[in-house]
């Protein structure tokens, strides 16, 4: 306890300083994941999509990050083994964040799209190991979240490829498909805005004191679904046939059409994944102002004060301006060849399984969902649409996640320790 009380100030800085750090990693990398589609598809330039990003995951981050965050990331580590000892659990939550932040500039410098959850999970639980002890882990958590690494992946890559059929089957393949992309594009806007406010409703608004029942949830998402097809209805009824445009490419009227979707979904998933991934960075930032505050008692939840939300939000948006444009392009360029029509079914892939995964409570990363679902739509098109090279080296960055998360995580807690204790 005089630990914090003498150096209270210092923690309450290295706090900042370390959740900045790791917000600007979530930025790069994560925030990257959310527009990749969108640019790789060209419906959107870099230019824009930074732009659209920074003010919806700066939106999302400040209107549906929570009032009230899990301390302990996820339940992951078990905070009454800390009641006697919390400046360990300071020491912990610095090195976690120092070291998540590292691991992300390491795999955002070269284009590695890695999960910001795992991250920061697998820092707790080094640190929780050597510091505590192996039974302050809650080892089937982090079960849960490796058998998520196979689980989401596939399942958005299922939804991802049967989407991609169904356009094909509707618009894609048939003898009209300018018309028929004018005709059944509106309905595929209709789901967008259902699942995209139904992830939003799930993940992210509960925190300001909307607690809706299910149904309620439901009913507003289908709402929202209703307005972004009538709104979408009117710009894609803007759009002309142009027969010079299809010339180079059978599809660049239809891909058109499928552009305007693009953009809305870019727009909707920048504000999910600013509501929802935020907490990685802000959680252990939220302990550390707690357990400071109010003189080293341990709890498991914590007021979170809005200058520790506008500390992420700014973190994250620097983060995509500044190192974002390596992993849009691993994602969005790399791994399949994307246009507006591919890139639509893998975002609401990813999206669909962010719902169906909050509804059952598993820990899944929106990085392995997106990249499952960007493989399933190319996967529609054959074994020879994908680029096996660089899925194997996305694949070997996330087994490495969480013990580099680890490891990093060791050695910075015990060089707080000695520093402090």
């Amino acid at each position: 306890m005089d630990i914090i009380a003498q150096y209270g100030t210092v923690f309450l800085i290295l706090a900042a300083v370390f959740g900045l750090f790791m917000a600007w990693g979530i930025g790069a990398n994560d925030v990257a994941n959310a527009m990749a589609t969108s640019v790789g598809s060209k419906a959107l330039t870099i230019k824009q999509a930074v732009l659209i990003a920074a003010v919806f995951e700066f939106a999302g981050a400040i209107l549906a990050g929570g009032q009230v965050t899990k301390t302990i990331r996820k339940g992951i580590v078990d905070a009454d083994l800390l009641s006697a000892t919390p400046e360990l659990l300071l020491y912990g939550m610095l090195a976690s964040l120092l070291a998540a932040g590292i691991w992300l500039l390491i795999a955002s410098r070269n284009g590695w799209p890695v999960s910001t959850t795992h991250s920061i999970v697998g820092a707790i639980v080094g640190f929780a190991m050597v510091g505590i002890g192996m039974d302050a882990v809650h080892w089937n958590k982090v079960g849960f979240i490796v058998a998520s690494w196979v689980v989401s992946p596939m399942l958005a890559g299922f939804i991802a490829f049967m989407l991609f059929r169904s356009v094909q089957a509707l618009i894609l393949d048939t003898e009209d498909p300018f018309d028929n992309a004018k005709k059944y594009v509106p309905y595929y806007m209709f789901l967008v805005g259902f699942i995209i406010a139904l992830v939003t409703l799930v993940k992210g608004l509960k925190h300001v004191g909307l607690d809706l029942s299910t149904v309620e949830q439901y009913l507003y998402a289908f709402a929202a679904g209703i307005v972004v097809m009538v709104v979408g209805k009117v710009f894609v009824g803007k759009i002309q046939h142009d027969p010079k445009m299809d010339k180079k490419f059978h599809f660049t009227n239809v891909e058109r059409v499928f552009s305007v979707l693009m953009v809305i979904t870019a727009c909707a998933m920048a504000f999910a994944h600013g509501s929802n991934d935020v907490a990685n960075a802000i959680g252990p930032v939220a302990a550390v102002v707690s357990i400071v505050n109010s003189g080293g008692e341990v709890a498991s939840k914590s007021m979170l004060p809005l200058w520790v939300l506008g500390l992420g939000g700014i973190g994250i948006v620097i983060g995509l301006m500044m190192y974002g444009k390596k992993v849009i392009a691993t994602v969005g360029n790399n791994i399949t060849e994307l246009t507006p029509s591919r890139g639509f079914a893998a975002t609401l892939a990813a999206a669909t399984t962010v719902v169906l995964a909050s509804g059952t409570g598993l820990p899944i990363s929106t990085t392995h969902t997106l990249v499952g679902a960007v493989l399933g739509v190319g996967l529609a098109r054959g074994m020879a649409a994908l680029n096996l090279t660089v899925i194997r080296n996305i694949f070997m960055s996330w087994v490495v996640t969480l013990p580099a998360g680890a490891i990093l995580s060791i050695l910075f807690f015990f060089t707080l320790k000695g520093i402090f204790s």
